[in-house]
């Protein structure tokens, strides 16, 4: 009888230490999953600071009086490389935007410079890259959910808080840039 006790309590210990074991090995899967996910975006963005010097000296040339628009737009690619955590690349990104946005406004004004072909070729680049950042974006977005999930679920939430899991912040876009991406174009062919 005391045999019997003693494996039935072995046997349940070995259960809750696997379902331990089980749920630690998960966090630590999503935890990974999420910082690959993030190494994503940090290449794809790194590929867009290195297209904006070249882009900018294209367009410099030919718009050489808009020169505000110019130093706009290295400050905020500057900031964005030293942009540290999820939350201060979040808004050194969403300011670069914003910058680029102007660059392109100030493109254009000049018809010689959109008919470049670097220009256009850059431009092609940019929005290519600008698409690859939003796909790792919603990758690495996706992830940090499903870690977070985990970390706040019971009982994996208490297999977190002791091993030492913490939640992950979102990479978003700023409200201002989420209403102008709703909006549609406007689009004029008589020009």
């Amino acid at each position: 009888m005391l045999i019997t006790i003693l494996i039935i309590v072995i046997v349940l210990v070995l259960i809750i230490v696997g379902y331990v074991v089980g749920i630690f090995n998960s966090l630590v899967r999503l935890r990974v999953r999420s910082e690959e996910a993030w190494s994503d975006i940090d290449v794809q963005l790194k590929r867009r600071y290195d297209l904006i010097p070249n882009l900018v000296k294209t367009v410099k040339g030919y718009a050489k009086h808009e020169r505000k628009v110019f130093e706009k737009v290295t400050e905020a690619r500057a900031n964005a490389i030293k942009a540290q955590g999820v939350g201060e690349q979040e808004k050194a990104e969403n300011m670069l935007t914003g910058a680029l946005k102007s660059l392109f406004a100030v493109a254009e004004n000049y018809p010689d410079l959109k008919a470049s072909t670097n220009f256009l070729e850059l431009q092609r680049e940019l929005t290519d890259t600008e698409n690859k950042i939003e796909a790792a974006r919603r990758f690495y977005n996706a992830n940090v959910r499903d870690l977070n999930i985990r970390i706040e679920g019971f009982p994996s939430n208490v297999v977190a808080g002791m091993f030492g899991f913490k939640k992950k912040q979102l990479f978003e876009i700023e409200e201002s840039q989420k209403e102008a991406a709703k909006k549609a174009p406007d689009v004029d062919f008589e020009k």
